[in-house]
């Protein structure tokens, strides 16, 4: 699936339509340069699910949870990760495997320990306001 996202008035929709292109999946990568908005769509995606919780970029704590009514949701950036081993140290396995949903910036910091099944979002900037994001399973 292609959406093109021309401002940010449009995230709300795109975060319902990206949930619903996932199924049952809980586990979403996403790809795309620093700045292309990662950050941005996982908040519009937790609000969406129901978290009224701030959330924020987890550079610097790797890891953040956001509650709803019903589960948790993990939101992860490994921007920062020297080396996979780290995210074996932070217990990522934990995280991945616990049915809860689960967001990842930065995935490819971590290629070997990604799981079998999940969904890939990639954002690509056009412009200051226009992206283009690529949803596949």
């Amino acid at each position: 699936m292609q959406i093109k996202v021309e401002n940010s008035s449009a995230l709300p929709d795109v975060a319902q339509q990206i949930l619903s292109f996932a199924g049952e999946e809980k586990i979403f990568l996403f790809y795309g340069e620093m700045g292309a908005g990662k950050t941005t769509l996982i908040n519009q995606i937790s609000l969406a699910l129901g978290t009224k919780d701030h959330t924020s970029s987890p550079t610097f704590s790797i890891v953040n949870e956001y509650k709803t009514d019903h589960e948790s949701i993990f939101h992860f950036d490994f921007y920062r990760l020297k080396n996979q081993r780290e995210a074996l140290d932070l217990g990522y396995e934990d995280y991945f495997y616990s049915g809860n949903y689960c967001f990842v910036e930065w995935p490819e910091k971590i290629p070997d320990l990604l799981p079998e099944s999940f969904v890939k979002i990639e954002i690509v900037v056009h412009s200051e306001n226009e992206r283009l994001i690529n949803i596949t399973k």
